[in-house]
Order: structure tokens, then sequence, then C-alpha cells
């Protein structure tokens, strides 16, 4: 009788992808979640004999090991197994066999090689049947991305678009993203982002076998996100000049990000800043099946110190100034990622702050997370990981000092205590809407809670600060109240290209007679604080009567702004006042001016595996052409990769027209994205949500 040997193999693909919910990845890879049976069938040269035996090995990584659980060699047998690596024979017919694999729910994930060991006729050999991707299961009770909520799971786990907020507190905007999880190549690339870490470079076998871990895997993708330290994805840029990469408000999503990394050798792409590393990150997690979303924090604290305050610097002209290193950018926007955290204890599970944006080294290296929001908002920042730094950006007090270049010092000027960590937002479940999850983070602003807690972290942070409770939150300006108050109204409209119309409103609180000296200075801005340029500014002295309110207009022009205003569209007022030996009183505003619309309409019912058009209109608002102009538009589902669009030169007020043709793949409510960029509007957004019928 001859030795039993395996012919050929059928993996089972469409079904097994069904059942696992892996059949939205493009491709035909054996793609399956850990904790979960798959089937495949065997066809051998004979049937099956007692004498035979066949067993199975599993492995995964370069140097695959059963201590480290990245290898398991078991056998077939015909009852279930629990726990551990397992097969059961489902069906033996003449001699073709099916068989159930069944692997463990902490497995790590990634690829796997699926071997047969064979005894038959005095012969033992291995032979290889093939490899499978491994994911988390957030379907499987046991797996520690376990997410009990089906709407929930179908928006952070299978959503492959999603919308992502921007802008300030005054006036919150939002940008669509493609994710693009499901694209071809995506998970392949996002796989190989583990391969290039550090840790994987140092010690591969360990590296491999942590990958079970959700909190490894997603501390270890906040470092490689970004390209500091480790040839990571993406390159970030603040300065306001991307020449040698792309501004980072053009890119529409994730796809092309990950596909340039690869296709240039795995070499930073240029350049990014928060959304666009918080936007890959969340591709990534998914693509992994650890649930996510894009979060986003307005008037966010770098706090460089971890002395829970920051520090903001004027000068007495009322320009704002580039000293000391603590920040506050408008918005910050970061991820959270769903898991237990077996370190901490089962209160600390749930929603975990995972940060690619490179602001701080931890442990040597720019990453930050997994910070359990449970514990942000109880004030626990003594726990794993980078939670002070956490806890500061949504918590810390602000506080403003006026720079006296005579004699090189400063004096604190105010503290706010409420101003940092506002409208903290994320997408809502099934629809475009914000949701808020300010209360997820803290207690509400100004309840005895919220003090206690700021009390109890910086007692940890800083024991002998807390001593006695003398946190800036308490400390009232030494010296009087100020005897006028003021503060910057809009009047106008604000759009790119238009003049800026606003007013500077005094108030004088007292029953004297005051007079008030006026600084101030209008500079463009990029979202983190980075000043770009002084674009106006003006100084008067404004008598005021008793209990007096005045408004003392200002106007920006166009010529004035337009050489300056980056993507961001942000202009940053400030007025020093001064009324003679008091302390300044500092106002300030962020206003941010509006692009001219970009409109895009779907022509026909779009169908699955149809062509069908698209149109995008454009005004130029300005009294002058704009040139250089080029659309980019992407959508998982809707086309394959990005399409680029050059448009042709619009004279002054011309309505320009462009259609294109898309060809959607996938049924269900689809997001297209676009972006229009041209000398002077440097990245106009749009979306359209397009339902594709089969």
């Amino acid at each position: 009788m001859a030795s039993l040997e395996p012919q050929s193999i059928n993996w089972q693909v469409t079904s097994n992808r069904q059942a696992h919910r892996t059949d939205r990845f493009s491709g035909q890879q054996l793609t399956v979640r850990r904790g979960q049976p798959f089937s495949f069938s065997m066809i051998l040269n004979r049937s099956l004999d007692s004498r035979d035996s066949l067993g199975f090995v599993a492995s995964t990584g370069p140097y695959p090991s059963e201590s480290a659980r990245t290898k398991a060699v078991f056998p077939l047998s015909s009852g279930l197994s629990r726990g551990g690596w397992s097969a059961q024979l489902v069906s033996n017919k003449d001699n073709v066999l099916t068989i159930s694999i069944s692997s463990p729910a902490n497995a790590p994930i990634g690829w796997y090689t699926l071997s047969t060991q064979i005894s038959s006729q005095g012969n033992d050999f291995v032979q290889k049947l093939g490899t499978f991707i491994l994911l988390f299961n957030p379907w499987v009770q046991e797996d520690g991305v376990f997410m009990s909520n089906h709407a929930e799971r179908e928006e952070y786990v299978q959503e492959d678009a999603g919308i992502i907020y921007v802008g300030s507190t005054n006036r919150i905007g939002m940008v669509g993203w493609n994710f693009g999880q499901f694209e071809e190549g995506i998970l392949d690339i996002c796989l190989s982002i583990l391969d290039h870490s550090l840790n994987f470079r140092r010690d591969p076998a360990t590296d491999v076998a942590r990958r079970s871990d959700p909190k490894y895997v997603g501390r270890v993708l906040s470092a490689m996100v970004n390209g500091n330290d480790d040839n990571g994805v993406i390159s970030g840029n603040w300065s306001g000049s991307y020449t040698g990469g792309r501004d980072p408000r053009n890119w529409n999503g994730s796809v092309e990000i990950l596909k340039e990394w690869k296709r240039s050798g795995f070499r930073p792409v240029r350049y990014g800043q928060c959304w666009v590393f918080a936007g890959t990150l969340n591709t990534v997690l998914r693509s992994f099946g650890i649930p996510s979303r894009v979060v986003t924090n307005f008037n966010s604290a770098h706090d460089t110190d971890r002395n829970l305050s920051v520090d903001v610097y004027y000068d007495a002209y009322g320009r704002p100034m580039d000293k000391g290193s603590d920040s506050v950018w408008n918005f910050h926007v970061w991820n959270e990622g769903w898991f237990v955290r077996t370190d901490l204890g089962p209160s600390y599970g749930g929603w975990q702050v995972l940060d690619a944006t490179p602001q701080e080294r931890s442990q040597g290296v720019f990453q930050c997370g997994p910070a359990s929001v449970t514990a942000v908002r109880e004030g626990d920042v003594n726990l794993d990981f980078d939670m002070p730094f956490v806890f500061a950006e949504v918590n810390a007090d602000r506080i403003t000092w006026i720079h006296d270049a005579r004699n090189n010092t400063q004096k604190q000027n105010s503290t706010d205590a409420r101003s940092i960590g506002r409208y903290i937002s994320t997408k809502a479940v099934g629809s475009n809407s914000r949701m808020d999850i300010t209360e997820k983070y803290k207690y509400p602003e100004g309840s005895s809670q919220e003090r206690q807690v700021f009390e109890k972290a910086l007692g940890k942070l800083k024991p002998r600060m807390a001593f006695g409770a003398t946190s800036a939150r308490h400390l009232e300006r030494e010296g009087r109240e100020p005897s006028i108050s003021g503060k910057f109204k809009v009047t106008g409209i604000l759009e790119v290209g238009k003049e800026v119309n606003m007013a500077l409103i005094l108030k004088n609180l007292t029953s004297d007679m005051k007079t008030v000296t006026v600084n101030m200075t209008a500079w463009t801005i990029v979202y983190n604080g980075t000043l770009v340029h002084e674009v106006w500014k003006d100084s008067v002295t404004i008598s005021l009567d008793p209990e007096e309110e005045i408004q003392h207009p200002v106007k920006i022009t166009y010529a004035q702004y337009e050489k300056y205003l980056k993507a961001d569209n942000m202009i940053r007022t400030t007025a020093v006042c001064q009324v003679s030996d008091e302390a300044e009183v500092v106002v300030e505003r962020d206003i941010i001016l509006d692009n001219p619309s970009l409109t895009l309409e779907v022509l026909d019912q779009a169908r699955v595996q149809q062509p069908v058009n698209v149109q995008m209109l454009f005004s130029n608002p300005l009294d002058e052409p704009v040139k250089d102009c080029v659309l980019m538009v992407e959508g998982s589902g809707l086309l394959l990769g990005s399409l680029r669009i050059d448009v042709p030169t619009l004279r002054p007020k011309e309505r320009s027209r462009v259609r294109f043709e898309i060809l959607p793949t996938r049924s269900g409510t689809k997001q297209l994205l676009a972006d229009f960029s041209c000398n002077k509007f440097p990245a106009i957004k749009a979306m359209l949500s397009i339902d594709v019928a089969e």
C-alpha cells in the first residue's frame, strides 16, 4: 500500500471568509479570526487507514516555537478540544477529508503557515499545505477585543469610511476620511508595519509572540504610524511649508499613504499632521480587527513638563510669542482602540487612547498609549501608558504670561482652568452626526468631582505641590480684579478672499473714568498654534466713561493676509489692553475663514459594476484667476485607487464644471471624497454619500 499523501486542498475561502466576517477584504487570501473554527477539505492519494496518523503544525513568524506559542503541533481528532489549537475530522468520504481547525482566542495575529505531519507505512514527513492570515475577533467573547454591541462592531470594525472633526471650539468643522482597510493590498501592508517595527528588528521571536495582545500591538502601531525613530509610515510637518511632499490637508484617506509607503521602499510619506496619523492608525487597527475610532479634542494641551499646566506668552505689544515648549492646539486628533486591560484590571477595559502623532517620547520612542479613558477620567495618572500626557491634553490649566523684553522678565497674567479639553468628538455610530464624548474623559467642568480628580492627579505627579491643595485652580491672581473686560466679536462674514471684519469690545467695569492703551496684532497660524506671519497690527488709546462699553473696529484686508494664509485658514488676533498701573488684560480669538464651496453630485443611479458619472461644481469667488487646479477623488467601493484630474485655469468669478466616471464595486452607502487645490486655495474638501444598488 502506498504512503498517504495529500494531493490537493480546497480552502473553502468563500464560506470561511463569510463565517469569519472577512469577506469584505479584497482578493482571495484565506483570512480568518482567532477563537473561531475554519474548514478545508483535503484530497488524498487513497483513503485514510487506521494505521495512518495525521497531524498539523500551525506556525507564525521567522522563529516559530511551541514555548513562545508561535507554533502549535496538534493531532487530527474526532472530538472537540478546548483552548489551544485543534483539528477535528468533520467528514471522511472516499479519499476526501473535511477538517475543521480551531485556534485559541489569544493566539498571536498575523501570517500563518499550516503544514500536515503524516506517519504512514513507516514514513514520517511534513508537507506545507498553505498560508492564512489570523486576525483579532471582536465577535468572540473570549477575545480581548470582544465588543458585544452589533451596531458598534459594524461601525468600529467594518466601516471603511468616516469623518474626522477639525477646526476650533467656536467653529467645529469636519473632513471625510477613506479608511479603506479592505482595499487591495492594504491588509498586507498593515501586517508588514509590524515587521518594520524597532521591536521586531531587535527581537523578532519575542515581538511575534506578543502580537497576541491588543495593547502591545496598539502601542507598537502608535510608534510605527509616525516616521520618527523607525522609518514608520508618515513624516510629520507643522511648519506651514510642505515642499518635497504633500500638504497634509490634501490627503483624502489612508489608502494612498499606505501604498506610497510600500512603493517607496518603506520610507516615511511626506507629510502628515494629527488627523492624518489618526486616520491611518484607524485603518490599521480596523484591518486587524481591533475596534477603533478617531477622536478630536478641541483646545488640546501639549504639556511638555508634566506639571498639568501650559504656559502661553505674549509680549507687551500684543504679539504671541513662540516661547517655552508648551502649546495649546486648536484641535488634536487621536484614536481609541477597544480592548481589555489585563495589566490594570477589569474596570479599566474598554476604550483606550492610542496616539501616533509624534509629540513626546515615551520609553525613548515617539509612541503614546494605550491609556485607559476610564483612568483618565479618574485621574489615575500613575497607570500605564503615558497617562500624565493624555490627562494633561484634556485637563491642563492654561497660564498666560506677559514677557518684558527690556529686562527679560515675565509676569503671570491670568490662569484659565476651563478652556482646555472641550467638545471631545467622534463620529456617531451608524450616522454622520457628531457624538460628544467629553464626559467619558472628565467630570463636568467646575464640578467638585472634577476638582478632586485634578488634585488627585497633581498629587500623584507632584506630591509636594498637592499638599495644601495649592494648584493653579485655587490660586486667585495676586493683585486686584481687572477694571476692564475685552473680547473680539466677528462682525462680518469669514471667507477666504474677503475682508475680515471684527470688533474689539471693551467694557469699563468700574464707576471711574479709565484710559486704555491697546496693542493689537493678527497672525496667520497653523492649527497647532505655529505662528506663520504677522498680517496686521494696530495701537490705540481709548477713553472709557464709567461702565461704558465701546466697539473698536478691526479690518484685515485679503491683500494683507492672502500670501500668508495656510490651508488651515486660521488667523489669530490678540490684544493686550493696559490701564495705567494695573495688570494687562489679554484678549485672544482664533478665527477660521471658510473656503468657497465645492459641490459633488451623482448624475444617475449608482449600481455595482456599472460606470456612473459624477459632477463637480466650483466657482472662483476671487477678482483674479486661479491656476494650477487639481481635483483628487477617492472612495472605497466606488473606484479603485484615486483619480487625479487637472482642471483648467479659472478666470475671475468663473464657474467650473468637471465630470468624471466612477465604477462602484460594492453595494450599500459609500462615501466619495474630493480635494480641490489651486494656487489660491490649497485644500477645498467635499464629500458625498452615494447609495449603490446591487
